[in-house]
């Protein structure tokens, strides 16, 4: 995973034509390249999120994801997880460094927050299994 992180930094347009750093001393980290994204929302019969994500390879995002324990649901969506790298997760102050992810499951209520740089051009879909196209989230890395 190291590599590949270093060949991101590598890659990135780091340096503007002016030859000053684009990004902190961070690089792809820096908070010049952060960029909230809205909330999803796990909740018996209700969509995940209001519209798709549109996000842009290179660019580090954050999102919560909130459950209000209605029902205990999933969230798959294992292309997606092998399309980003996943900085951290943290749930309720605890924060954790996974080397990939599948999927994730609230059994009851509460939240996390994902950091993440976007890697992979591509679509990509987030879903709750077994509920449809009202509980589908579709992202597209550019």
């Amino acid at each position: 995973m190291k590599p590949l992180l270093i060949a991101l930094l590598l890659a990135s347009p780091a340096l503007a034509d002016d030859d000053t750093p684009k990004f902190g001393m961070a690089g792809l980290l820096s908070s010049k390249n952060k960029q909230d994204l809205p909330p999803i929302t796990l909740s018996a019969g209700e969509p995940l999120a209001a519209a798709p994500w549109e996000l842009t390879s290179g660019t580090y995002y954050e999102f919560e994801i909130q459950s209000d324990g209605s029902q205990e649901l999933a969230l798959i969506g294992p292309e997606f997880f092998r399309a980003i790298w996943i900085d951290e997760i943290v749930v309720q102050g605890l924060e954790i460094r996974p080397l990939g992810l599948d999927s994730l499951e609230f059994d009851e209520a509460g939240e996390m927050e994902i950091g993440f740089i976007a890697i992979k051009p591509g679509s990509y879909t987030l879903r709750v299994p077994g509920a449809g196209d009202l509980q589908t989230l579709q992202i597209t890395i550019r």
